[in-house]
């Protein structure tokens, strides 16, 4: 497939450097390229039409332009970790983080809230389930002795009919016959 060379059309635009000593990386090393040489001043200061119309360039125009820095100064007079503080300092907004801290801040004191809470209200349960079981145990010793005491009263019962059917066996059929037991 054949491109076109008037559709990708290459342009040349000035880069505003500012006067600072070049660091060049090997590409081989850290995978960075060379800086370009710093352009003239005629270039940067002046304005020109590059390639299409739309497209013009001024020295103020680029971001980092040599405007922002004292042409006076030599590469040595400027200090590079005080200019990039300045920089930082003038891009960072610390509000967004503050704001960002604040509520954090509120949601570990609500979560701390909801923690204690938690734990207060599993304390109580744990006392509740305390209380619960002494009255199940108090509820089994307390069925225990029903059931002794029934088992006796039916003993007693039992002892007392046999007595009476051998010493008036008679009015016990009668009886019997009148009022069936859910036994027989």
């Amino acid at each position: 497939m054949a491109y076109q060379t008037s559709y990708y059309q290459t342009t040349s635009l000035p880069i505003a450097v500012p006067h600072k000593q070049q660091y060049a990386y090997a590409p081989a090393t850290h995978g960075y390229a060379v800086s370009p040489p710093e352009a003239p001043e005629s270039v940067t200061t002046g304005s020109g039409t590059y390639g299409h119309s739309a497209y013009s360039a001024t020295s103020s125009s680029y971001a980092g332009s040599s405007s922002e820095y004292d042409s006076t100064s030599s590469a040595n007079g400027v200090d590079m970790q005080e200019y990039m503080q300045d920089r930082f300092q003038s891009a960072f907004d610390p509000l967004p983080l503050d704001r960002t801290l604040a509520v954090q801040a509120q949601t570990s004191g609500l979560l701390n809230a909801k923690q204690r809470e938690l734990m207060d209200l599993q304390a109580l349960a744990q006392q509740r389930l305390a209380k619960s079981r002494a009255r199940l145990a108090e509820g089994y010793a307390d069925a225990r002795e029903v059931k002794r005491d029934l088992e006796y009263t039916q003993k007693r019962v039992s002892s007392m009919k046999t007595k009476a059917s051998r010493k008036h066996p008679k009015e016990y059929k009668q009886a019997r016959a009148r009022y069936p037991s859910p036994e027989y």
